[in-house]
């Protein structure tokens, strides 16, 4: 992450391979010096994921950056990224973005408040295909609830952590927790933030069942499901109708159900 509630963002990348991201915050006009990663490492005990190095304000000299800082990344020819704020193609042929998200909304709708709200401005770099999220709208304890099953990878491996907290935060720059919206639900009209949660150690896979918590149901018309690429790779976004009246045919044929009595064997990936 470069900043919070981040406004007027601007990317520049200079011939060798370093980003300089320039956007206004706190009433200041401020600069980041990124660069020293690109991609992502598969989960690996022992090893450190690939991360930025970056140099804010005075750490990088910045009136010295600023004053000898070339701008040679093209305009953007990769694929959609969501929540996108600024790219371009570098001279190696490699990318770089800045996506801007809320990240930190409070879980089953709650109001936000302070800085919960805030947007994040992220930046990433990479060549090649995207993480992938793939998610199936199903249900549980027979249609009962609302339920998506689905796996984080990259380059064909899964996205997970070795060490989270009590509460499921991850603990390490492995993991990578998942933020759950429901649209026009119990919470109100519009997009709100029901849960976040971390992908199984191993396999990168998930279960989130919409149940009652608190007296009311999460239960929406569309979910959007946001999480960020391993190591420096972009964030990536799946969004989908929910999965409507219940079908047992359905659940049958395509395993959907996947928690609870009567479920099918999803739950022993989740």
């Amino acid at each position: 992450m470069v900043d919070r509630k981040a406004t007027d963002a601007r990317l520049a990348v200079s011939a060798d391979g370093k980003a300089l991201v320039t956007y206004r915050a706190r009433g200041r006009l401020r600069h980041v010096l990124a660069t020293g990663a690109i991609n992502a490492l598969a989960p690996t005990p022992g090893r450190q994921q690939v991360s930025f190095t970056m140099l804010y304000g005075r750490g990088m000299k910045s009136r010295r950056v600023l004053r000898r800082f070339a701008n040679v990344c093209s305009a953007y020819d990769g694929p959609p990224l969501a929540w996108l704020v600024a790219a371009c193609k570098a001279a190696d042929g490699s990318y770089w973005a800045l996506q801007s998200w809320q990240r930190g909304l409070p879980n089953y709708g709650v109001k936000a408040r302070g800085g919960q709200a805030a947007r994040e401005l992220r930046l990433s770099h990479w060549t090649g295909e995207l993480p992938v999220l793939s998610i199936t709208p199903g249900w549980a304890y027979r249609g009962r609830f609302d339920h998506l099953y689905g796996s984080f990878s990259y380059l064909g491996a899964p996205v997970y952590g070795f060490r989270t907290t009590k509460r499921g935060a991850p603990l390490d720059r492995w993991g990578r927790s998942l933020y759950v919206d429901t649209y026009n639900s119990a919470y109100g009209p519009g997009w709100r933030r029901e849960n976040g949660f971390l992908t199984r150690r191993g396999t990168g896979t998930f279960c989130y069942g919409f149940y009652n918590r608190g007296g009311r149901v999460g239960k929406g018309q569309l979910y959007r499901v946001t999480v960020a690429g391993p190591g420096v790779t972009p964030d990536v976004t799946w969004q989908g109708a929910a999965p409507g009246a219940y079908d047992p045919g359905r659940e049958r044929e395509r395993g959907l159900s996947g928690l609870g009595p009567g479920g099918g064997n999803d739950h022993r990936l989740c």
